[in-house]
């Protein structure tokens, strides 16, 4: 099963979307600010990619947190912060029965899924 994790107005989702649907690949799509995400998902990506490739910190969400918060975000304090703010977490996140893709890249996908 693949799963494909995002915020469905993001611009990198919808290229991910666009090529998954153009390669008649079938997925699910989960929104992570509407639907929600909880602590086991993301501590499994985490285990199977690194807590910093899953935290976004190019994203606005980020860059509003204040100076203190940012520094004080670590492997331990991670998950929370995540889970109270999913725009944070690094898009898309794609889950093709247990293995973790983070971001997309076309060339990437095609990879995965030949």
């Amino acid at each position: 099963m693949t799963t494909l994790y995002g915020i469905k107005n993001c611009d990198t989702i919808k290229k991910a979307r666009k090529w998954l649907t153009d390669n008649g690949i079938e997925y699910t799509f989960h929104d992570v600010r509407a639907d929600g995400i909880d602590a086991a998902t993301i501590e499994n990506w985490i285990e199977k990619t690194d807590w910093e490739t899953v935290l976004n910190r190019r994203g606005t969400t980020w860059r509003k947190l204040d100076s203190a918060a940012q520094e004080a975000t670590n492997r331990g304090s991670v998950t929370a912060l995540l889970i109270e703010q999913p725009a944070m977490i690094k898009r898309p996140v794609l889950d093709m029965d247990g293995a973790i893709t983070i971001g997309f890249k076309a060339d990437q996908y095609q990879t995965i899924f030949n």
